[in-house]
């Protein structure tokens, strides 16, 4: 990734009218202080004005989405998942479209939408793409992008320290599986969807609204964000050990034919618990089951490549 300025400058400077925008990027993310200021200087190159804040934590980002939205013509995002799902209820209520930088670690939701993880071909996408509105998730109130989940990534995400994370990058999601899988245990859990009920034991329940998730698994191969369902999926084995013999099936999406993966597709779905478990959306703990998850359909516009480059 090139962090020069002039040459991202020089690549994007031109054609359209000024545009203005709030821009915020996470400094704590593993790229974000060394690309920030370098997609800063391209963009306003290319003939948008910025509006930077230094939002330190997801209220502080909502707060100033709220505040410029009157005076904004979109919101830049320069982060990972956890950044995009925290500025998503700000995003829902002002309808400011986002052009997003992938900073993050596993930036799945520039992986669903095609959006370069090259810093400069990210800010072209900002500059020259085209606006497409794309589908939310929602469990208990909380909005997402890519996918929520109980059980074992709850696990994982307390194990991915920031510390991980700025060490290990994308390495550090495989090491807080490892170190997760040592201590997880199956749990009992009632999954409800379409009138019909399933009581399962279950290592991991996912509920996902993109297409990838976990720095580059997929949720199923034939999700999309912007088709108006929601792809579950359960992990019903007793032998942890059967998680690396089906690893490449996540890869491609295919894990569904594996008989102990129990699948389904809907709009909305109950996820139900002995005891209050932690959900996990896009990396962030953000609620507790029991879980109603339901589909957004077209809540946020995201500018992302022509067809031709997508």
């Amino acid at each position: 990734m090139s962090a020069d300025p002039d040459a991202l400058g020089d690549a994007m400077a031109g054609s359209r009218p000024a545009r203005r925008a709030l821009f915020v990027a996470n400094g704590k993310s593993r790229r974000g202080a060394e690309g920030a200021d370098a997609a800063a200087a391209a963009l306003e190159q290319g003939g948008i004005r910025l509006v930077r804040e230094p939002c330190s934590d997801a209220e502080s980002l909502r707060a100033a989405i709220r505040r410029e939205a009157g005076s904004v013509d979109m919101v830049i995002l320069g982060g990972g998942d956890g950044t995009m799902n925290s500025a998503a209820p700000a995003l829902i209520e002002t309808g400011l479209p986002l052009g997003l930088l992938p900073l993050g670690t596993a930036n799945d939701l520039a992986r669903t939408l095609g959006i370069p993880l090259d810093l400069e071909a990210a800010v072209r996408v900002v500059l020259d793409g085209q606006p497409r509105r794309i589908d939310l998730g929602e469990v208990n109130g909380h909005p997402y992008f890519n996918v929520a989940s109980i059980g074992l990534s709850v696990a994982v995400t307390r194990e991915l320290t920031g510390e991980v994370k700025r060490r290990w990058g994308r390495l550090g999601y495989a090491l807080a599986t490892c170190r997760a899988l040592w201590k997880m245990r199956p749990f009992r859990a009632e999954i409800r969807h379409d009138g019909v009920s399933h009581r399962v034991r279950t290592l991991q329940v996912a509920v996902g609204n993109g297409h990838y998730y976990g720095g580059g698994m997929a949720i199923d191969e034939a999700a999309a964000i912007d088709d108006g369902r929601l792809n579950l999926y359960s992990l019903e084995f007793e032998g942890i050990w059967k998680l690396a013999m089906i690893y490449p099936a996540f890869r491609s999406g295919r894990h569904g034919l594996r008989q102990e993966v129990r699948t389904a597709s809907s709009e909305e779905v109950e996820i139900r618990t002995r005891r209050p478990r932690p959900v996990n959306t896009d990396g962030e703990l953000t609620t507790r089951t029991p879980a109603r998850f339901r589909v957004l359909p077209g809540a946020v516009t995201v500018l992302v490549p022509p067809p031709a480059e997508a």
